[in-house]
């Protein structure tokens, strides 16, 4: 497959995974904001900014991190790369220009989020509810995946979509969590408390992940299990190792069919190995902060890598 092709089907994947990113930070920060006793090391919506590395392009363009303005910024202002009208209006674009690679189901879920969303950037703004934009968004994104899982041959486009699927799904997780523990908890005393285990339901809601999370573990919410489930537990879809193991899985079937390992594929499974190895406990001694943080930087390592391995045009 041209490198061409192979990037733009990567960062079809990256884009719609991360335009619903954006919209489940509003939704974790508009359940936070629920309650008027939190305050946070940050405000709930400020935090969203950091977690999310949007806080100084935002803070450029607006000033104060007020709800109004975020939301605009999250999800509407084509300035920011992140916002969910950035990440569909490129996402469609990438898929335009690799149209034949792609099937008709495939190609009209991304033109359908596309117009529908021309259509919501037409609509007053004091017609639009914050849960309505949030769920549009979840939609649409798993309308494509949906399509892409359903349709597409399992060759190197599929492997390419899913490594871009993956990656951008661990980095999610990851930063959806540090808005959690990172920014929002208080104080250290609260770790452990109702309020506490409240944050981390929230989160759990925001991520469609607390039923499975329920069915999972059963019985009271705590920091450990929820930790546990969202990044060691290969049963839940969002977890790290999960997003790990995937790219992992079609990292190897792109050596196979090439007949040859890369770079890509030994930092992949290195970052496989260090997760299969690393309980809850080492975790929180390290510092669930830090073990995110540590997790951002590898996750983009590797983004860099797989670029440089087969998207840039000089395979290597």
């Amino acid at each position: 497959m041209l490198s061409r092709t192979a990037d733009n089907l990567y960062w079809i994947a990256r884009r719609m995974e991360r335009a619903e990113t954006a919209a489940r930070l509003l939704e974790v920060g508009a359940r936070i904001s629920l309650l008027p006793s939190v305050h946070g090391y940050r405000s709930e919506w400020d935090s969203l900014l950091r977690a999310g590395g949007m806080a100084d392009g935002f803070a450029a363009k607006y000033g104060d991190p007020v709800q109004r303005n975020i939301e605009s910024h999250l999800f509407f202002d084509h300035d920011n790369p992140s916002s969910v009208a950035a990440c569909i209006t490129a996402a469609r674009e990438n898929g335009r220009i690799v149209r034949t690679a792609l099937t008709a189901q495939v190609w009209d879920a991304l033109n359908t989020a596309f117009q529908e969303l021309r259509a919501l950037e037409r609509r007053e703004r004091s017609e639009l509810e914050l849960s309505e934009m949030t769920e549009w968004t979840m939609r649409h994104a798993a309308m494509v995946r949906g399509a892409i899982d359903a349709t597409l041959l399992r060759n190197d486009g599929y492997n390419f979509l899913n490594i871009g699927y993956y990656l951008e799904r661990g980095d999610s997780t990851a930063r959806l969590m540090d808005v959690k523990y990172y920014v929002l908890l208080p104080k250290v005393d609260y770790v452990g408390s109702g309020l506490d285990n409240y944050q981390w339901a929230t989160l759990l809601r925001a991520m469609s992940s607390q039923r499975a999370f329920h069915w999972a573990y059963g019985g009271e919410v705590t920091a450990a299990k929820i930790a546990h489930f969202l990044i060691l537990n290969p049963q839940c879809p969002r977890s790290l190792i999960t997003c790990v193991a995937g790219m992992n899985n079609h990292l190897g079937r792109l050596a196979k069919a090439y007949g040859r390992m890369t770079e890509a594929q030994e930092l992949s499974a290195r970052l496989l190995a260090g997760l299969d190895s690393v309980s809850v406990e080492a975790i929180f001694e390290e510092g669930l902060h830090e073990f995110l943080s540590r997790f951002i930087r590898d996750a983009a390592s590797l983004g860099a890598v797989i670029h440089d391995s087969y998207l840039s045009g000089d395979m290597r």
